[in-house]
């Protein structure tokens, strides 16, 4: 799914688009995107019909578009999720599911989602913070996001290093991409137990994290395929700059040794067994 620098380009690309545009009407193709809408889809329709737009705000993984009114259209990418900024006559893509028209405007916003996990919904009172994500931690951009306190607790939880940066109560917006490239730089296996981390190393994973996504948001993010692109059908291409996520049996770019991919919570890791050798567990010998 696309993690903080894909949700980061998709935020930046519809500000200027949406930002200060009323709502004329919406017209639901699919019911599933707006699924989590009590009122169902006339509902979801008629009831951001009119409603103007400020601009676009993240959270980790998660954006939201506040209305001027107080509300927010809080957006879910799930796993193929984008939004297309097309002209009204222009032929639909497959798998438009969302269609929204603007007063004086002859462009069209597209919500397009091939696998509809995706998803849309109002979220009242929530242009500052919608409550549905009101327990995601802050990501590493926010002004408020503090390396230390996060990195204390990081430390404290009894759990493994890339569990660690997967849990999006602690730290938002890095998914598996940007994990396992953090934790290569790093030259940390994922397996290390959290509360071996001193308080320096805790702290130089999440600048790292930082750092690399800082680096994807620069390239677009990371496309590889059609699913992930920006508003404009554009695709990122830091995918061209990754160490070791999907570079099974290719050599590390450090040590020369093929990378490895490893099943890990029901997904994969991709690393250097020489750079992040494993850990060794309790009387263990090497």
């Amino acid at each position: 799914m696309p993690e903080l620098p894909e949700v980061e380009v998709i935020r930046a690309g519809l500000a200027p688009i949406v930002t200060g545009r009323t709502v004329e009407r919406v017209q639901v193709l699919h019911p599933r995107p707006v699924r989590f809408h009590p009122a169902g889809v006339e509902g979801f329709a008629a009831e951001l019909a009119g409603r103007t737009m400020a601009e676009p705000r993240r959270r980790g993984k998660y954006l939201w578009i506040p209305f001027d009114d107080g509300d927010a259209l809080l957006v879910h990418l799930g796993m193929s999720g984008q939004f297309r900024w097309d002209p009204q006559d222009a032929a639909l893509l497959p798998n438009t599911r969302v269609l929204f028209d603007f007063i004086g405007s002859q462009f069209q916003l597209r919500f397009v989602d091939q696998r509809m996990f995706g998803g849309l919904q109002l979220s009242v009172d929530g242009a500052e913070l919608p409550s549905q994500i009101a327990h995601i931690a802050r990501d590493p951009f926010d002004p408020g996001f503090d390396p230390a306190a996060v990195a204390r607790r990081l430390r404290a939880k009894r759990s493994t290093v890339k569990r660690a940066l997967l849990d999006q109560t602690l730290v938002s917006g890095i998914g598996n991409i940007y994990a396992d490239e953090t934790l290569w730089r790093c030259r940390v296996h994922y397996d290390q137990p959290t509360a071996t981390l001193g308080e320096r190393r805790a702290t130089e994973l999440l600048g790292t994290a930082r750092e690399v996504m800082a680096e994807s948001l620069a390239q677009g993010g990371t496309s590889f395929d059609a699913l992930y692109v920006d508003v404009n059908g554009s695709s990122g291409y830091f995918g061209r700059s990754l160490a070791v996520y999907g570079r099974e049996e290719q050599p590390c770019d450090r040590c020369g040794t093929p990378i490895v991919r490893e099943p890990f919570m029901n997904r994969s890791s991709f690393r250097c067994p020489r750079c992040q050798r494993r850990p060794r567990r309790p009387g263990e010998k090497r």
